[in-house]
This record gives C-alpha cells, sequence and structure tokens, in this order.
C-alpha cells in the first residue's frame, strides 16, 4: 500500500504532548522569576521524553535561558558516577573557559578529568585531581558553580535516563533539588517507567523527591489514534489512509517509537513480518526472564494480548505455584501488567507479537488447538460474546481446516448479532478461503458456495469496503443461474450497479436495466417486490422517471400483497427525489422514520435520517438538519453501520454546522468522517466540505485537502450532485490562490456542466463562484455565461436567492463599456502584468462599470437576502462588497457598519482571509480595523499624485504638474503602492477608482454623499 512512499527515518511534529509542554514552560517562567523548580518527566520507552525535551530546549534557547544537557549511561549501579554532570561541565569549559571553575579545577577534576590536563598555559593553574574531596564540599562547589551562571540568565539542566544513573548522579540531583533554593534554575529529569522494577533504586528516590516543594511530576502517555495519524502523516508526506491508522495504532498502542519503525518497514498495513531491529530489541528483555518465565510468556502469546489467569492455566497446565512465580517474572520485567480482575496484558502489543512470532511451527499449532478446545469446553474463559471468533481464530490458527471453517462460520453469525459487521465481513471471507481445503464444506454449512458470497457481499457493503463487495459481485454473478434463478440474479447485479456508482467507476445503469428485465419475469412475492425497489432506489439518480415507473410498480404490487414493508428505503428516496415540493417531502420522510422506529428497521431509520437532514438543510432549516443528522450518527453507530450509509449523516451534520457558523464543531465532524473513511464517493462531501473550510480559514493542509477532493474530478463517472460542488471547490482555491487564469478555466469547465440547470442548491454556488472569477478576471464571456444561466435557473429556497442576488450585484461589475476598455489603462479590466490583485471576499465587487446606486442597491439586497438565509460567512461576504461599493459611493457611515460587521462575522468564524480583506479595506478607505474613523492612509500630497496616476501620467509628468523631481514623485508613487497593498501603479488606479480615493474626505470632514 505504501509502495514508492519515502518514509522519513522520524518524526519532526510534536504530536499530543501540549499540555506536557506547557508544564515544562510554566516551571522555566517560574525558575525565570527566581523560584528553583524540578520537572520530572516519566514515560516508557519511545513514548517521546527525548522529542518532547527537545522541542522544550528550543523554546528555552529562544526564550533567553541557558541549556546544560547531560545523560545517563546503561552501565548500572557500577558504572561511571556523575556521568551526566561531566558532560555539562565539559559543555561549560567549551563555552565559558576554565575561568568559569574560579579556581576550584582541582577539585572539579573529579567530575571533569581533562581539568587536570589542562595545558601549561592555561588562563587558570590546574592542580591535581582531588580524589578525596568530600562529597558535600564537592556538591555544594557543583550547586555554586550553576548558581553563578543562572545570575547571568536562567539555568535549564536536562538529566535524561534517570532510571539508569547511579548512586552519585542520584545524590548530587537531590542535593540540587533541596539546595538550590536561591537560584534561577530549572532542573528536568527524565526516566523510563517500564524501566522501575520493584526493586529499583530510582523508586524510593522519585518518592523522596516528591516530598519536595518545588518538584513536578509529568508522566507521558501513550498517543491516541489522532495523534498515531499525525505522526504517520509526517513520516509519510501524505494523509494515511483510516485502515493504515488503525493497523498501525492497534498494534504499536500510539508508541511513536514503534509507530516510526513500523512506518520505516515500507508497509506497515498487514506486515506480517516486524522490522528486524524492532524484533530483536522487544526480544531483548524477554531473553533476561529466567526460562519458566519465557515459557509461560510464549504460550501467553498465543492467546493474544490480554488473556485471563484461569484461561491461561488451565492452557499451560502448570501447578498453580510454578505459574504464578513465571507471571511474576513477567510482571516485575515490565513485560506483562496485571489487573485486579484477575486478568494480564503485554504491556506492549508489539511484544507480544514478537514473542508469537518467535514460536515454532509444531509449538504454534499445538497451542492454539490448546487454546480452542478450552474455549470450546469452557466458553466463559473468555469475554462474554468473545467465544465463536476466539474459537474460530484458534482453529484456524491451529491449522485444523475443517473446524475452523464451522467456527468461522458461527462467528460470522455471532458478529451480525452484535452489529460488527466488519469483523462478520472477514470471518466470511475466512470460510470462503477455507472451502476449497474442506471437500465436504457444504454438508458442513448446510448452504452453497453462492450463498456464502451473498452473505459475504451483504456484510462487505454492509460493512463499508465496496471494492471489495464489488469482486465478490461479479464472482457471484458468475455461479448464479440467470434463467433458474431470475431474481437472485437480478439482487446481484442490482448491487454491482450501485457498487459501480459509488466507486466512481460507471452509472450502473446497464447492471440496474437488466437486473429490472429479469426481475420483471420473476414470480411475485416480498423478494420481488424488494428487488423493484431497491433497483428504483438506485436507479433514481441516474434516470428519475426511469426510476418512478419501477417504483411505482414495486408499490402497487406490494400494497396488493400486504407486503409494503419492504418499501421504506424505496419511499425514502422517491418521496425525498421527486416530490417538486420539499414540504410535501418532508411530511412523508417523518412518516417513514416514524414507520421504521415502529418496526425495528435500524437501516431504513438511518436512511429517512440521512434524507431528512438533508431536506432540512434544503429548506434553510439548519439547526433542525443538524439535529436529525445527530440522531442518525448515534443511530448508526449503535447498529454499527457508520462507514456505509451512516457517513452520509456525518457529513451532512457538518454542513449544517457550516451553515450555522459553528465552524470548529463542524471541522470536528469531518475529522470524525476522515477516520471513519468512508469508501468511494461516499467519502467525498466531507472532504469537500473540509477543503472548502480550510481554504476560508487560511489552514494548513487546505492545498492538500483540495487536491484530494479534486482528483474525484477525474474518476470515470461521478453523480452530479456531487460533481457540481466540485466544480464551486476549484474555482474558489483559484481564487484564493490568485490564479485568475485557473479560476476562469475553471469557471468555464463548470458553467459546461450540463446538470447545471437541473439542480439549483448545487448549481448556484457555483454560478457564484463562477461571477467572482468572471469580475476578477474581467472576463465578459463568462459573465455572460453566467448571466444566461443565472435566468432560467430555480430559485425554491432562501439560500437559492441570497446567491441569486449576489450574482445579480457581482455582474453589476462588468459593463460591456468595461469589458471592451483598453486593459493597459486605469479604467480598464486587467489588473496591470497578471499581478497580485487583492480583492474583498466579494470578488471585487466595486469594480463597477454600473451606477453606484444601481451597485449600492444590488449589493443591499445581496446582504438582506443572506440575512434571511441565515448562513454567516456568505453574509459576511457580501457585507465587504457592500462596503466596497459604498465607499465608491461616498456613503461612509454605510462603510463602516459593514466593516465592522465583517470583522465581527471573521473573528467569530476563524475565517482569517475574510477579516484581513474587512481590515485592508478599512485601512485604504481610512477607517480603523473595526470600522471605527482613523486617519487618512493617504496623505494630501499622495492623494495628489494618486489623482494624476489615476490619468494615466508618467512619473517625469506628474514631477513636472507638481513642481517636484521626478525622484520624489517616484518615491510618492511607491510610498502609494505600497500603502493601497497593490503590486503596481495600473492597480492603484484601478482600486482609486473602484473605492472612490480621489474624493474621499478625510475622517474629520464631512460625509460627501453621490445622489443614489
Amino acid at each position: 500500500m505504501l509502495d514508492g512512499v519515502t518514509v522519513r527515518a522520524a518524526s519532526t511534529v510534536l504530536v499530543g504532548r501540549q499540555p506536557e509542554l506547557a508544564v515544562l514552560r510554566e516551571a522555566l517562567a517560574r525558575a525565570g522569576g527566581g523560584d528553583p523548580t524540578t520537572v520530572l518527566v516519566g514515560g516508557e520507552a519511545g513514548v517521546g521524553k527525548t522529542r518532547l525535551l527537545e522541542e522544550f530546549g528550543g523554546h528555552v534557547t529562544a526564550a533567553g535561558a541557558r541549556l546544560l544537557v547531560g545523560q545517563c549511561l546503561e552501565l548500572g549501579e557500577a558504572g561511571l558516577p556523575f556521568a551526566p554532570f561531566a558532560a555539562t561541565l565539559r559543555d561549560v569549559l567549551r563555552n565559558d573557559g576554565p575561568a568559569a571553575f574560579a579556581g576550584y579545577e582541582a577539585e572539579f577534576a573529579r567530575l571533569l578529568p581533562e581539568l587536570a590536563r589542562m595545558p601549561a598555559g592555561a588562563a587558570v593553574p590546574a592542580g591535581p585531581a582531588l580524589a578525596d574531596t568530600p562529597r558535600g564540599y564537592l556538591f555544594d562547589l557543583v550547586a555554586d558553580l550553576f548558581r553563578r551562571l543562572a545570575e547571568e540568565r536562567p539555568l535549564v539542566l536536562v538529566i535524561e535516563d534517570l532510571h539508569w544513573a547511579d548512586r552519585s548522579t542520584r545524590d548530587l540531583i537531590g542535593f540540587l533539588v533541596r539546595a538550590a533554593r536561591a537560584t534561577r534554575l530549572l532542573v528536568v529529569c527524565t526516566y523510563r517507567t517500564d524501566e522501575l522494577h520493584r526493586g529499583h533504586p530510582l523508586r524510593p528516590f522519585l518518592a523522596e523527591l516528591d516530598r519536595v516543594r518545588g518538584v513536578d511530576r509529568v508522566e507521558l502517555g501513550r498517543l491516541d489514534r489522532d495523534g498515531t495519524a499525525a505522526v504517520l502523516a509526517d513520516l509519510l508526506g501524505a494523509e494515511p489512509t483510516a485502515r493504515v491508522v488503525d493497523d498501525v495504532h492497534e498494534r504499536t498502542q500510539g508508541n511513536p517509537f514503534f509507530i516510526e519503525e513500523l512506518a520505516a518497514a515500507g508497509s506497515p498495513v498487514g506486515c506480517a513480518v516486524l522490522p528486524e531491529t524492532l524484533r530483536d530489541l522487544l526480544l531483548a528483555r524477554v531473553d533476561r526472564l529466567p526460562e519458566p518465565a519465557q515459557r509461560v510468556l510464549r504460550i501467553a502469546a498465543a492467546g493474544g494480548t490480554r488473556f485471563a489467569h484461569r484461561l491461561l492455566a488451565e492452557v499451560a497446565g502448570l501447578p498453580e505455584a510454578e505459574l504464578e512465580d513465571a507471571l511474576r517474572a513477567a510482571v516485575a520485567g515490565q513485560l506483562v501488567v496485571a489487573d485486579p480482575e484477575g486478568d494480564y496484558e503485554f504491556r506492549h502489543a508489539l511484544v507480544r507479537e514478537a514473542v508469537h512470532d518467535d514460536l515454532l511451527p509444531g509449538e504454534h499449532a499445538r497451542l492454539h488447538a490448546r487454546y480452542a478446545a478450552a474455549i470450546e469446553a469452557q466458553p466463559h474463559l473468555v469475554a462474554a460474546g468473545r467465544a465463536p471468533a476466539e474459537i474460530a481464530h484458534h482453529w484456524y490458527a491451529a491449522h485444523d481446516h475443517p473446524r475452523a471453517l464451522t467456527a468461522a462460520r458461527v462467528a460470522a453469525a455471532a458478529a451480525a448479532d452484535r452489529y460488527a459487521y466488519a469483523e462478520q465481513s472477514r470471518l466470511l471471507e475466512r470460510v470462503l478461503e477455507l472451502w476449497e481445503q474442506v471437500p465436504d464444506a457444504a454438508d458442513r454449512l448446510g448452504m452453497d458456495h453462492l450463498r456464502v458470497l451473498e452473505e459475504t457481499l451483504t456484510a462487505a457493503v454492509t460493512a463499508g469496503d465496496l471494492g471489495r463487495a464489488l469482486t465478490l459481485t461479479r464472482a457471484a454473478l458468475a455461479e448464479v443461474d440467470s434463467a433458474a434463478e431470475p431474481l437472485r440474479a437480478a439482487g446481484l447485479l442490482d448491487h454491482r450497479g450501485r457498487l459501480l456508482a459509488l466507486l466512481g467507476k460507471s452509472d450502473g445503469a446497464a447492471e440496474l436495466r437488466e437486473a429490472y428485465r429479469l426481475a420483471v419475469g420473476a414470480p411475485g412475492g416480498p423478494a420481488r417486490f424488494g428487488v423493484l425497489a431497491d433497483i428504483a432506489a438506485h436507479l433514481m439518480k441516474v434516470d428519475p422517471r426511469e426510476a418512478a415507473a419501477v417504483a411505482a410498480e414495486a408499490m402497487t404490487g406490494a400494497s396488493e400483497a400486504g407486503t409494503d414493508l419492504v418499501l421504506l428505503p424505496t419511499r425514502i428516496v422517491v418521496r425525498h427525489r421527486l416530490d417538486g415540493t420539499p414540504e410535501r417531502a418532508l411530511a412523508e420522510l417523518r412518516r417513514v422514520e416514524a414507520r421504521a422506529r415502529a418496526v425495528g428497521d435500524s437501516w431504513a431509520l438511518v436512511s429517512a435520517l440521512v434524507f431528512l437532514s438533508d431536506v432540512l438543510f434544503e429548506l434553510g432549516r439548519y439547526a433542525e438538519s443538524e439535529q436529525a443528522a445527530a440522531a442518525g450518527v448515534t443511530e448508526a453507530r449503535r447498529v454499527g453501520i457508520s462507514r456505509s450509509i451512516g457517513a452520509y449523516l456525518l457529513s451532512n451534520r457538518a454542513e449544517a454546522l457550516i451553515a450555522l457558523g459553528r465552524w470548529d464543531e463542524a471541522d470536528a465532524t469531518c475529522a470524525e468522517a476522515a477516520r471513519i473513511d468512508p469508501p468511494g464517493v461516499s467519502g467525498l462531501h466531507w472532504l469537500q466540505l473540509r477543503a472548502g473550510l480550510r481554504l476560508a480559514r487560511a489552514r494548513p493542509a487546505a492545498d492538500e485537502l483540495v487536491g484530494r477532493a479534486l482528483a474525484f474530478l477525474g474518476r470515470p463517472y461521478l453523480w452530479p450532485n456531487h460533481r457540481l460542488p466540485l466544480h464551486e471547490l476549484r474555482v474558489e482555491a483559484a481564487l484564493t490562490a490568485d490564479d485568475k487564469l485557473e479560476a476562469v478555466r475553471a469557471a468555464r469547465a463548470a458553467l459546461a456542466d450540463t446538470h447545471l440547470v437541473d439542480l439549483p442548491r448545487e448549481g448556484w454556488p457555483v454560478l457564484s463562484a463562477a461571477a467572482r472569477a468572471a469580475v476578477l478576471a474581467g472576463d465578459r464571456g463568462v459573465a455572460a455565461e453566467v448571466a444566461t444561466v443565472a435566468a432560467v435557473l430555480p430559485t425554491p429556497h432562501p439560500a437559492e436567492r441570497a446567491h441569486a442576488a449576489q450574482v445579480t450585484a457581482l455582474l453589476t461589475g462588468l459593463r460591456p463599456a468595461e469589458a471592451d476598455a483598453d486593459p493597459t489603462t486605469p479604467g480598464g479590466t486587467a489588473s496591470g502584468g497578471g499581478g497580485r490583485t487583492d480583492e474583498s471576499a466579494s470578488g471585487g465587487a466595486g469594480r463597477t462599470g454600473a451606477e453606484p446606486g444601481e451597485a449600492l442597491d444590488a449589493w443591499r439586497a445581496a446582504v438582506a437576502a443572506w440575512r434571511t438565509a441565515g448562513q454567516p460567512y456568505p453574509l459576511g461576504r457580501a457585507l465587504l462588497g457592500l462596503a466596497e461599493v459604498a465607499a465608491a459611493a461616498g456613503e461612509r457611515d454605510e462603510v463602516a457598519a459593514a466593516v465592522r460587521e465583517t470583522v465581527e462575522l471573521a473573528a467569530r468564524l476563524g475565517a482569517t482571509p475574510l477579516g484581513e480583506q474587512a481590515a485592508t479595506l478599512a485601512r485604504r478607505v481610512g477607517l480603523r480595523g473595526t470600522g471605527r474613523p482613523g486617519p487618512d492612509l493617504l496623505t494630501s500630497r499622495e492623494r495628489e499624485v494618486l489623482r494624476l496616476v489615476a490619468e494615466g501620467h508618467s512619473n517625469s509628468r506628474i514631477a513636472e504638474r507638481l513642481f517636484i523631481s521626478p525622484k520624489t514623485a517616484s518615491v510618492h508613487v511607491s510610498r502609494i503602492i505600497a500603502k493601497l497593498d497593490v503590486t503596481n501603479r495600473v492597480e492603484a488606479a484601478a482600486l482609486a477608482h473602484r473605492l472612490g480615493l480621489l474624493d474621499l474626505p478625510s475622517p474629520s470632514a464631512p460625509a460627501r454623499r453621490r445622489p443614489r
């Protein structure tokens, strides 16, 4: 899956450690204020202690403090004493010279032997090392040295790997913590919690330090799933799929070092073999255990990461005392963790994996067979409901194919009862895998191979594994006899047609029509009506009229037979898609929702809530839409269909939250959808929404999300209601990047879409974006195309009417005379050499050839329409457009009010670009960022120069007119360009015309009003 991906050796991002980093920063602040502080940072090996301190070290240096780092050596109690302090003193000697030791070189030579070997010409003579220097005296000297260093600037002393410290090092640290009470010193020590066995000497030392004032403890835990995803994204250089994240997180349990090692292995997904270096590292601690403990650990590894004492005792067959001694050694060695309920768990899943992989083949099969037999005899030895899956796993691992086959089928049924459809799908795949290896498989299971394929297909679809489901439809269709079983074949073709469309491979119409042909010839009954209903529902997006005919046939037959429950999904889709009045569709959806709840049909209920939230959004009832979607998310999660139909509920909820202006919640909902990783086009909606949200907020990863979303346009087939929002996103991304040529290309591609006129909900946002592109690029042709479509596109709801008003306002900015003007002159439409422009969020609303009063009225109407529609972000963009034309019209009070409201909206939403554009406009027209009057941006002389620039004069001609030197004129022009935040004199002139800067009064003067 990751072939060809360049993997960074170590992550460069600090993930999930902000609280711990805040503790360290606060400790540095206390130490800098003269309150000596100590922070003890604990965590298991590889959890990221060193990475945390690297990040903190950067902060220490930036804050102007001094950093000294020492590391304990893995030599034990008999190792080199004071090793970390020798490293820190060596750093002092290198940077400060021997003078730093103030004549005590002989004493310090006990810690730093090279002080005794200073050359004869050294600045301070050195004497012999005093091996018999009293320890207390030596500790005082070290404390005094650190005190003197801390007088210059705060001092941070970092001691890493305290679990390896010798007794002398611990004593000196204890002395510094207790004695250094009047220095600006911060001591930070790290240690491994998984090394602290019961008799480890660091345990009592830490307990003593805990009682000292000014000592804080920080425990670094493992990363959560999102943290694992962030580390993988940094290592891989791209967003990992949910499957990659789930697999790596499950195996590493969020340990950053293990994540890095698996990622560096090349393909962490399904990687059966651990990297050799990591395997050796994991097994090294196992090898240090007594042999009886190693043997028990191997038996336990076959049982899984977590195991019960009674089950282990049953399988091991050892005397209780011998088993307990072995487990005690494993617990003391920090390889196994015990809980109060009598269960055990490997501290690291990868340790269990390494031990299990180290089993001999015969030992592996024998142990798993013993586990399977023990659980079959006593199911209570495992967690409730887990016995079928555990038995199936162990018989399969034991290579007992007949027993593994039947056990997998039983476990699959049990998984379906628990709504664990992904697990059901995996177990049924195992049944298919074992089928050929068990000659009497059909007799053992009481079903044919085709039936197993159909069950596996249904489970895969429900679990959201659409790619695998499509493959299964091909295999099943190859086995079915359509002449003998036409309804069975029709059902498979219906599945295949829908899957092809969901995966963007084709519209699936050929398969659906063939399914209908087979179904109409089959005998009547509930099954036939159900298949016809499904065909109608799936055909709705391809050909609504044809779908309506099929639906009517299904409904009539089902009603006559009294089996209308099979029509619930169809009624949901048909009423939503075909009813011209959403209010009537809403009432029908409410009835279907109630019926689905009454009969306990969760799939129909979730389907109803999907369409219900959609209709409510279309009606502009965003809060109700969000509530319906949230209820559906809960129900989908309860019955295990979050990754299939439930995925639409997450994106529907995010869409409603965006409309409501609750952008943080919307982003979190999109993140939840990303974790589920919906397949095919069902994962497009949240991706497109989040990409647009990141663009509006100028957040990191916006480009990556936009690229992933727009990649869907390259698929052979995409439903129009999915394709049109991508056209809008493409235009918006180009406008955000100030790429006018790409924006126009994207607008033309969008306007060429034949379905644009059929879908007002998706079509109007596209027209609005295309109109912005036309105005910014001064493209009369695109503007004319927008106007043509706008003339025929309906406006059934408030949001569509607001978009229509905004399009009208935008198009007032392109008069035919202006479009024909010379683009090189100030009155032209080009920006001058393709340079950057800084248009407002309205798309340069004020660049208008219309009368000021006409443009002003158009933008006032747009603002009023968005207030009615109730969406704050489009309202902010319309307000900014209104502010521009109001400035040109001399309506200074209206400019101030519009800018003030825009700034407030942008701040509430976190829409940074919108806020910046409002601030820029305010500055240009002589207002403060909040809309209050401020100093004029341009001086009176600069305004005179700007007026001549707008008339097209060169610097030399300006100099002549104003009786100044050409150099002075050039300086004035440069200052004007900088103040107006434009790139050249042509843009400055165009901006002056657009905003009425040439006759804008000063804040103290009365406003000049133009006639409306």
